[in-house]
């Protein structure tokens, strides 16, 4: 059954945005323009693209509930009027937004397509490249015959996405962008010293870029979008400058084009969403091995769960760094990790062995935000898939001794911070049971919060360091005769016997639950 919300999920909130989806609505099944003469049936996605004023729309939606229809589409401000909003509500119905900039011919398009999508997930791949990659690159050699020039449709991130034949009759830039699936980072600079990008990011139509002095053949770049949102672009490489004629014929290929990568985005974004509840189960321990190695692609090798926590510092673009830095350490590390968001944080699953040491090196490479925001990565010990839920309790473990910075530098592995997590996990019991509050430790505290002595790290180091004044000293950056008085003037205050193996222990108990709880 296809349904209203997973149509609008797959569509994207770019161009609708639904303002109420009952729990039970029929099967979508068509899609209908709501005009006199056109019949209404059950399980109809009714456009309402004539409607202009509030109680019109609010009849249209009682008339679509009263035929069966499964929802209704209109332009905002109809869409969010309290009079429409109520009788969606009266008549159970879906009322879905369409985005004020989203052309109703498109939209029209792209729904249908959507709606054989759903009906039919056995769309072919190739390559990777998901629904309608097959289609993109047909699209693209039809496009170059348009401008009569090799084309390519790259992403916002001057990703190739596709690319048209005739690439032979091209410069060096092209063939290396072809090869690489991305512009290169020298001949991206060059575009954007001309502000190429910063033309596409205007809603230029048509961007001309002369040849180069390094040989660099001209550029006819068309900026892709859909609902006001850029999407990608298309790159021309041709000799000179393209008539009026063939620049329009380019420029009116790009509608088509955003309707391609708005499908192809839609089924990206579904699948991880289904690969993300998944993964969370497996971190959970909800989900069977066998499910995941074969859903998520994962192979039967020990893997580890890595935690990833990045802040913004004011937490409000937290998300978005997040998805961020899931973009750039999945950039050189082989496959794209596996990875979900669950708590505010990120986990990923990688192989043990080279996933992880790539992942770790990436992760570490990693600069601190420009908002204050350092990146802090944990991971688990390497386990079967069918222990995932233990090796992600021990990242989070981990996780916390950075926190506290109980350990050193931004990214550890449990199964190297053994000596802290013991420290932490036997502090933390010890905190529990008070032992702090037991023998004469007390009063060396207080003396501490009175006149700043130091007298507690004074006896910690000294403990730490048994016959090394010296070491102890420098952990205090003191000179070691100045920590020799310290530890007479404590004695004085507190008589302790520290000749007695059991005081040094009992006394390094309390003191490792203070510091390390």
């Amino acid at each position: 059954m296809v349904s209203v919300r997973s149509v609008v999920d797959r569509v994207g909130p770019t161009l609708l945005h639904a303002l109420q989806v009952p729990e039970e609505s029929p099967a979508v099944g068509d899609v209908v323009i709501a005009e006199p003469g056109n019949t209404l049936a059950a399980g109809d996605l009714v456009l309402g693209v004539a409607i202009t004023e509030t109680p019109d729309a609010a009849e249209l939606v009682r008339l679509s509930a009263a035929k069966g229809a499964a929802a209704v589409l209109l332009k905002p401000p109809l869409a969010a009027k309290p009079s429409v909003k109520r009788a969606a509500k009266s008549a159970d119905i879906a009322l879905i937004e369409v985005r004020s900039a989203t052309s109703w011919a498109q939209l029209v398009w792209l729904l249908r397509t959507v709606l054989d999508a759903l009906a039919d997930e056995s769309d072919a791949l190739e390559d990777g490249g998901g629904p309608g990659s097959g289609d993109l690159f047909r699209l693209a050699d039809a496009v170059a015959s348009v401008v009569d020039a090799p084309v390519t449709i790259e992403d916002t991130n001057s990703r190739v996405l596709a690319y048209s034949a005739r690439q032979d009759l091209t410069d060096s830039a092209r063939v290396s962008t072809i090869m690489g699936r991305r512009i290169p980072d020298d001949v991206l600079a060059r575009f954007r010293s001309r502000g190429v990008f910063r033309e596409l990011s205007r809603g230029r139509q048509t961007i001309f870029v002369p040849a180069q002095r390094d040989g660099t053949l001209p550029r006819l770049i068309v900026p892709i979008r859909m609902g006001g949102e850029l999407l990608g672009s298309m790159w021309a490489v041709v000799a000179g400058p393209v008539s009026d004629e063939r620049a329009a014929a380019f420029a009116d290929a790009a509608p088509v084009v955003a309707l391609h990568l708005l499908r192809r985005r839609a089924h990206t974004d579904s699948q991880r969403r289904v690969s993300a509840e998944l993964l969370r189960a497996v971190l959970e321990g909800k989900a069977s091995p066998r499910k995941a190695i074969a859903e998520l692609d994962l192979s039967e090798e020990p893997h580890r769960v890595v935690v990833i926590e990045v802040s913004g510092g004011d937490g409000r673009d937290d998300e978005g760094l997040r998805l961020a830095l899931l973009e750039r350490i999945s950039q050189g590390v082989g496959r794209r990790p596996v990875a979900t968001e669950l708590g505010g944080v990120l986990y990923a699953v990688v192989p043990d062995g080279d996933g992880w040491n790539e992942l770790r090196a990436a992760l570490e490479a990693l600069p601190s935000s420009r908002k204050g925001g350092t990146p802090r990565a944990a991971a688990g010990s390497a386990c079967e898939i069918g222990e995932l839920a233990t090796s992600r309790l021990q990242a989070d473990e981990a996780l916390g001794l950075l926190r506290a910075k109980l350990v050193p530098g931004r990214v550890v592995a449990f199964d190297e911070a053994w000596t802290a997590l013991s420290l932490h996990r036997g502090a933390t019991a010890a905190s529990t049971a008070r032992v702090a509050e037991l023998g004469p430790l007390g009063l060396l505290r207080a003396h501490d919060e009175a006149h700043e002595s130091g007298y507690v790290d004074t006896l910690y180091q000294w403990l730490r360091h048994p016959g090394d004044p010296r070491a102890a000293a420098k952990e205090l950056r003191i000179h070691p005769n100045t920590l020799r008085y310290r530890m007479r003037r404590l004695l004085d205050l507190v008589p302790l016997d520290l000749d007695d193996p059991d005081v040094r222990l009992a006394l390094i108990t309390q003191l490792v639950s203070l510091r390390w709880s």
